[in-house]
């Protein structure tokens, strides 16, 4: 937050590739802003994201970002974007003629675009001015403080040094990534007294130095919330991703008093998306990662708690209360719960995955390792829209992308515009009827083995990469003997439970089960972990908010 104090280090930064404009704005700028803020203007993107990463380096703070649509090279909406990867606190600003609003509209989903301005912006007092005003006020008011970055030193092919980076990246925790063979990475070891035998070496933005830290520690230490402030609450969500926060922000502004119980990172499987197209209200599409850290912020400001690293093991019910107990020991107690756990990606059972796994072998899609793949050859291992997903994103940088797929084509499983992409995109293969039968390499992934499902001829390939997107499995093992549950581990609910018209044997009230109310009262399942949803994401929103409705009913006949 920009106070008297060091205003002196925050920046209103412009960039129009127009001398004269650019001295223009600068100026009105320094009229209004000059005696808080330092401004700093440039005449192209290229010179502009220079500033910026100089400004990065030497940990000042960037408030606000204006950038002129109409620049040779670089536009004023790609300069942005690549901007957004620098500073994603600064408040973003388009400045367009009149004929451009389009592009400053299209802008807004793109680059999550704050505000455009229509030029000429005078006089500045009614069209530049209140406009910055407002922006700088949010700016002050917003989680991005002037906070150094923690640093991460490890190793390209240690799987726990994957795993910190992954977890830390999906948490918005901003961090800087030294490899242990090169003289920063050596510099931290020896400064921290560390050998390097173990990695990661996490060193916290105050100075803490962690060797190989498990999540709950390295949470705590990041500034994550790990901890529930109260006792009892009125709803208590377990799970982050679409499902779960759907149901935090919609319990949290209805009034009920609640908390939020993620294990890992707030987006499942949807956060680790790399762009999501089909999602209602983003017609550019929007990625994963940006998606949660909007539904996060919105529960938040609703007064929702979130609590990440929080291991769930057991549900109980204790009279009128339904207790949550966590792997440490402790517990929380509710009037409801959501069980909103989601899925994970099954693992491969060929031989040599398991012990590649984060060493060339990825679940999910890992985005922190995706600048590594820069010019090599990928390999994607599934036939459904994760998979799509991010095939398209690796093949905007990988040499070539080839997606293993068991069926016989794309069509069963993925939709149509996805497929389109993968036609469309020349450095992405499809190989049809293929599987991984084995994953070889000494200390990291160098080749598969890959065999025809339908020949079963087998083939030896080089690779570094493999992403595996092969089906969904319920993270629900721990309510074994209390949920029940399909043969597939996925939550009976609703209709589900009383297929002969009557409910479950154990069921104690004079009403069936609510339509995603589980056989115990009070405890509802939405989202991926529910037997027979559709696994989408907005589908995955909706039950969360059809549970909190369905919770109030509960709440109300209680």
């Amino acid at each position: 937050m920009a106070q008297a104090g060091d205003a002196a280090r925050t920046v209103i930064l412009t960039v129009d590739d127009d001398p004269g404009v650019s001295r223009a704005i600068a100026r009105d700028l320094r009229l209004r802003y000059g005696g808080a803020y330092r401004i700093v203007r440039a005449e192209s993107g290229e010179s502009a994201l220079e500033a910026l990463r100089e400004l990065k380096l030497r940990g000042d703070l960037v408030a606000v970002i204006l950038a002129d649509y109409r620049m040779p090279q670089m536009n004023g909406v790609e300069f942005l974007e690549q901007a957004l990867g620098v500073y994603p606190g600064a408040r973003r600003v388009l400045l367009t003629a009149y004929a451009d609003t389009h592009a400053a509209i299209d802008a807004i989903n793109v680059v999550d675009l704050d505000h455009y301005l229509l030029k000429p912006w005078d006089p500045p007092e009614e069209k530049l001015y209140p406009v910055l005003d407002d922006l700088l006020s949010a700016w002050r008011s917003s989680d991005y403080r002037p906070v150094p970055a923690t640093k991460v030193v490890g190793h390209r092919w240690s799987a726990r040094s994957s795993e910190v980076r992954e977890f830390l990246a999906r948490n918005q925790v901003p961090y800087r990534w030294y490899a242990s063979d090169e003289p920063e990475g050596r510099r931290l070891l020896e400064a921290a007294g560390a050998d390097g035998l173990r990695l990661p070496l996490v060193v916290t933005a105050e100075g803490t130095a962690l060797v190989e830290p498990e999540v709950p520690e390295l949470a705590a230490h990041v500034g994550l919330a790990t901890t529930p402030a109260a006792a009892f609450y009125d709803l208590v969500v377990i799970g982050g991703g679409p499902a779960g926060l759907g149901s935090a922000v919609y319990g949290a502004s209805e009034g009920l008093r609640t908390v939020l119980v993620e294990r890992s990172a707030t987006g499942g499987q949807a956060g680790q998306s790399s762009r999501i197209e089909n999602y209602l209200g983003f017609p550019d599409g929007v990625s994963g990662a940006q998606l949660t850290e909007r539904a996060r912020r919105q529960a938040t400001r609703f007064g929702a708690e979130i609590l990440t690293a929080r291991e769930v093991t057991g549900l109980e019910v204790n009279g009128p209360a339904r207790v949550v107990r966590f792997s440490d020991g402790s517990s929380v107690a509710a009037h409801s719960v959501i069980l909103a756990t989601g899925v994970s990606y099954r693992q491969l059972a060929a031989p040599g995955c398991e012990d590649l796994t984060g060493r060339g072998v990825f679940y999910g899609s890992s985005l922190t390792e995706a600048a590594s793949c820069e010019g090599q050859d990928v390999y994607v291992v599934g036939g459904a829209n994760s998979a799509g997903q991010a095939a398209v994103y690796l093949a905007r940088g990988a040499k070539s992308v080839t997606l293993l797929v068991r069926g016989e084509s794309l069509a069963a499983s993925m939709s149509y515009y996805l497929i389109q992409q993968i036609e469309e995109a020349p450095n992405i293969a499809v190989r049809p009827r293929t599987v991984v039968e084995a994953a070889r390499g000494e200390g990291h992934l160098e080749r598969l083995v890959l065999r025809d499902a339908l020949t079963g001829a087998t083939e030896l390939v080089d690779a570094q990469w493999m992403f595996v997107f092969i089906g969904a499995a319920p993270l629900t093992d721990w309510l074994d003997g209390t949920v029940l549950r399909d043969e597939h581990g996925f939550i009976l609910a609703g209709p589900d439970l009383t297929p002969d018209g009557r409910p479950p044997a154990e069921w104690e009230l004079d009403r069936p089960p609510y339509h995603l109310e589980t056989n115990i009262p009070g405890v509802f399942v939405a989202g991926d972990a529910r037997a027979r949803s559709a696994k989408r994401v907005a589908s995955a929103v909706g039950e969360g908010a059809m549970a909190v409705m369905l919770v109030h009913r509960y709440l109300e006949q209680s």
